[in-house]
């Protein structure tokens, strides 16, 4: 399966692409969208959305995966993101993509196994997952990549069938790390 993840804003999106089979994460490709500097959004949306069609174009993803949006202090901001994210989901529907979307605390999570993580420890995990050298990366983009990686994980993860961490182990020996 590959999984395009996206994180989405006006002044920059992260996007990252990974393929997970066989229980094993293989990074194919990143990178980020920086819009104009203009004052005017539209021009600015226009962007996200025709850059993501490319990029969903080129790489052919079979699932794509969206941070939700953060509701901070200032509400234009997450306004702006909201548009962000509608861009980007339009692209994902016109290129026939199914939408999973994922909290930033379901992400931090999934990657890094903390919910308060910090983007720093984000992308020491991409590094590390993923096996690839992250020094000149924007922040935006590992996350991006940590986007797809929570997808990859939750949506394959096999659920233990009792309620134990027992039963899930004795279920999942192939995830214990020694």
């Amino acid at each position: 399966m590959i999984i395009l993840g996206v994180d989405p804003g006006t002044i920059c999106t992260g996007y990252g692409i990974i393929r997970y089979i066989n229980n094993e994460l293989i990074y194919i490709g990143s990178g980020i969208i920086m819009p104009p500097k203009v004052k005017q959004l539209p021009p600015r949306l226009e962007v996200i959305y025709d850059s993501l069609l490319d990029v969903i174009k080129k790489y052919r993803p079979d699932e794509f995966a969206l941070e939700t949006a953060f509701y901070g202090k200032n509400v234009q901001s997450t306004m702006k993101i909201g548009y962000a994210r509608g861009v980007s989901m339009l692209a994902a529907i016109h290129g026939k993509l199914r939408i999973s979307e994922y909290s930033p605390r379901e992400i931090k999570k999934s990657v890094v196994g903390k919910g308060s993580s910090s983007k720093e420890q984000i992308q020491f995990m991409i590094k590390t997952l993923l096996g690839i050298d992250v020094t000149k990366m924007k922040l935006d983009e590992t996350d991006a990549l940590a986007v797809a990686v929570c997808h990859a994980l939750q949506n394959t993860l096999v659920k233990p069938k009792g309620k134990s961490w027992k039963a899930f182990l004795d279920a999942n020996p192939d995830r214990i790390i020694q």
